[in-house]
């Protein structure tokens, strides 16, 4: 009976459209609209930015200004571009100098044996830890060879394997997929950083509270307000490691070259880690594709503003003119939450092996790009078969680029386990741990970094800091809310009678803003306005999932907000309720999760409807333009 009563209700709200005869507002057409206004209005929203994601790469142009003059021009000329897209990641934070800390097992006479845990044909495998910064650390192997290096690699396995799995010290992988083992048999001194996992095993605060969530999402979650990202602190453990790598090298005979290669979510890493820093010499990228729709993947991958700045040929522009090999072949394929799991909260996305269509565009995106960069030649995007990672021609361009000669290209022998790997699950535990508390370290600090941020105003008096914040709210618009152009179309109000009281009339009122973008809300108007006579507005706001009527509708006393536009509108104020597009369930956050990574926000959205619905209330002959309250 409960279901019953609220599907009549449900029906009702969507099909209201108040008293039978519906007339217009004087000066508007007939609003002829049926059906859920606020479904077609966020609907619409999307549809929008689906032109704005098709017309990307090409508006990408305005950040960029290359100088194809010579590869050390061309070189100086993306500085700016690299640096922000550290900043976007969150690869921000000053790196400290690395300790290579050798993680060594006690004997049972309390004597510290070996850190050596295996070894392979030609080289040993040790368990290190090195620190970054603020007591984030990174943990993982070092697979030394055993005669003199001859090039020196960190080697980024998804985050869903494990370092000792690369390096064919442990079970689950192929011998052709363990590519941290099979460059250290080629030579390279090799790092396995380890990455946070898939899994939901410590999400939320150990031994307090848990959530179902992946460790990756929580992560993302507490960094995404503090200007990082989970991608940015694993890059700055990769460019730890690169930091030791390249004080080793310089301490070598002759300087060795530092590459950088990864699959999957470690595929990502390596690819913004070359991106961003150009000691590293080599880039190997498999298993990872620049996404068209983020918003379909795993929720940790939403980038503000990434795609509105770069797609897979600026990043292949980034690391040009240093060698990049970047393979299509195997991708990460994995699902949360799993199909007839229970979401409880966590953000729905899955992986997989891209489109055809869309590796085939970004592959030509990049091959576009990187005409004409000078020295450029040496970057190889090789497609491979679907269960490929790192096959013999890719490593085998990769070894080429690092100066590896007479590559050996099939393991020889097995890996041999010396010693217990560490426990696994303690490991991710204080990876996880690490980043989490540095991004609370981050959140206390931030009042701080908020003043110092604003020391520029002058507070002097209210027109002093007017004039002075002028840039914070540039700022603001620019880089938190995102602004999409001012409205390219007439609003065309339509409008309909839904109430009538003693007190005032109520009217449906839909304005145009762009192509299938609307404002849409409940307009109160008073009655007993005098010819001549001016009357302050109220935009009175709903709050999440809400609705006009919630605030707006004589008939609903909701527990929240008591009709409040109402009792305005019953003491002399014009009163307008606008629907905003927080509505819809998941419906709006895939919107929202769309827009991010375009640098917008449904606040760039709602900003301008706000514009056209002031805009029209203030041609309003009734209306004083000078008293407009929210």
């Amino acid at each position: 009976m409960k279901s019953l009563r609220a599907l009549f209700l449900l029906t009702a709200l969507l099909t209201w459209h108040g008293p039978a005869k519906a007339d217009p507002f004087p000066g508007t057409q007939p609003l002829t609209m049926e059906g859920d206004l606020a479904a077609q209005m966020v609907g619409g929203i999307d549809k929008y930015l689906d032109r704005v994601l098709v017309a990307a790469p090409e508006k990408r142009a305005r950040y960029w200004k290359r100088d194809l003059s010579s590869p050390e021009a061309y070189t100086r000329s993306m500085e700016t571009n690299r640096q922000r897209l550290a900043t976007i990641l969150g690869v921000v934070d000053k790196r400290e100098p690395v300790r290579m800390q050798f993680e060594a097992p006690l004997g049972k006479d309390l004597t510290s044996t070996s850190a050596e845990i295996g070894h392979g044909s030609g080289f040993k495998i040790l368990t290190v830890r090195w620190n970054v910064f603020r007591g984030v650390e990174a943990e993982g192997l070092l697979l030394v060879p055993d005669g003199e290096a001859k090039a020196l690699v960190v080697a980024v396995p998804d985050c869903d394997w494990t370092p000792e799995q690369v390096a064919g010290l442990a079970p689950g992988l192929p011998e052709s997929q363990q590519f941290a083992r099979r460059l250290a048999e080629n030579g390279c001194k090799v790092i396995v950083p380890l990455l946070i996992d898939r899994s939901d095993t410590n999400t939320g605060l150990p031994g307090v509270r848990k959530v179902r969530q992946t460790q990756r999402e929580f992560l993302w979650r507490a960094a995404y307000e503090m200007g990082r990202t989970i991608q940015g602190y694993e890059v700055q453990k990769v460019l730890a490691a690169v930091d030791w790598l390249a004080a080793d090298s310089q301490n070598a005979k002759e300087k060795l070259p530092v590459g950088v290669v990864g699959y999957g979510e470690g595929g990502m890493v390596a690819c913004f880690a070359g991106a961003v820093d150009s000691r590293i010499d080599v880039t190997g990228v498999s298993g990872y594709q620049v996404a068209t729709h983020l918003e379909d993947e795993p929720i940790y991958r939403n980038v503000w503003s990434l795609t509105d700045e770069f797609g897979r040929g600026e990043l292949c522009g980034l690391i040009a003119p240093r060698q990049l090999v970047w393979e299509d072949g195997k991708y990460p394929e994995t699902q949360y939450p799993k199909p007839g799991q229970p979401s409880d909260g966590a953000a729905p996305g899955k992986l997989g092996r891209p489109k055809t269509a869309d590796l085939e565009s970004e592959l030509k995106h990049a091959q576009e790009w990187l005409a004409g960069v000078p020295g450029a030649s040496g970057q190889r995007l090789v497609k491979a078969e679907a269960e490929d990672v790192f096959n013999d021609a890719s490593l085998g361009a990769i070894l080429e680029q690092l100066h590896v000669t007479s590559a050996k290209l099939n393991p020889s022998q097995s890996v041999t386990a010396a010693h217990p790997a560490p426990d696994a699950a303690k490991r991710t535990l204080r990876q996880y741990s690490g980043i989490l508390e540095d991004t609370q370290w981050l959140m206390r600090e931030g009042e701080f970094s908020r003043a110092a941020f604003w020391k520029k105003t002058d507070r002097k008096n209210a027109d002093t800091f007017k004039e002075s914040s002028k840039w914070y709210r540039d700022y603001f618009l620019n880089e938190i809310v995102g602004p999409i152009p001012t409205a390219s179309l007439p609003p065309n109000p339509r409008s309909r009678q839904v109430s009538e009281t003693d007190a005032f009339t109520g009217y449906e009122v839909v304005l145009d803003v762009h192509p299938d973008v609307f404002a849409y809300g409940i307009l109160l108007v008073p009655k007993g306005i005098k010819a001549g006579e001016k009357r302050p507005v109220v935009i009175c706001q709903h709050g999440l999932e809400g609705r006009p009527r919630d605030v707006a509708d004589p008939k609903i006393d909701s527990v929240y907000y008591h009709a409040f536009a109402c009792r305005l509108a019953e003491r002399g104020f014009v009163t307008f309720a606008p629907q905003n597009c927080y509505i819809g369930e998941n419906r709006f956050r895939q919107v929202l999760r769309k827009a991010q990574p375009l640098k917008l926000t449904l606040w760039s959205f709602i900003m301008r409807q706000h514009e056209v619905i002031l805009d029209w209330l203030a041609a309003q002959d009734f209306v004083d333009d000078s008293r407009m309250a929210f």
